[in-house]
């Protein structure tokens, strides 16, 4: 079950005022993840709508392995410090996908279309 595809969670809150730094730092590392680490498939940053300094930044890599490798390395804790920063609290949690629907590519394939 180590070859699972997994999704990783951050819940984290960032003051109004610190916004701009939080999405600008967020930005400089989703790129850089992005066109480079290996086993990183998509990631995604969502504001809460009703509550504005509650984000959820969710990230999806090939293994739960493939995201702890770049984790524990060097460059990550650089990369990630400046959004870190912005942080006034977070929660970090880890799943492997157990089963999720069809793509709509996956749907048009199986239908033969």
């Amino acid at each position: 079950m180590t070859d699972q595809r997994a999704r990783v969670v951050f819940l984290v809150r960032v003051p109004q005022d610190r916004t701009g730094d939080f999405l600008r730092a967020y930005d400089a590392v989703r790129h850089l993840v992005a066109d480079g680490v290996p086993g990183h498939l998509v990631d995604q940053v969502c504001r809460s709508a009703t509550d504005p300094e509650q984000w959820l930044i969710t990230s999806e890599w090939r293994t739960l392995a493939d995201f702890e490798a770049w984790e524990r390395s060097p460059e990550h804790r650089d990369l990630v410090r400046p959004m870190r920063e912005c942080f006034t609290d977070a929660r970090s949690m880890r799943f492997r996908v157990h089963a999720q629907t069809p793509t709509p590519v996956e749907v048009v394939t199986a239908r033969g279309g």
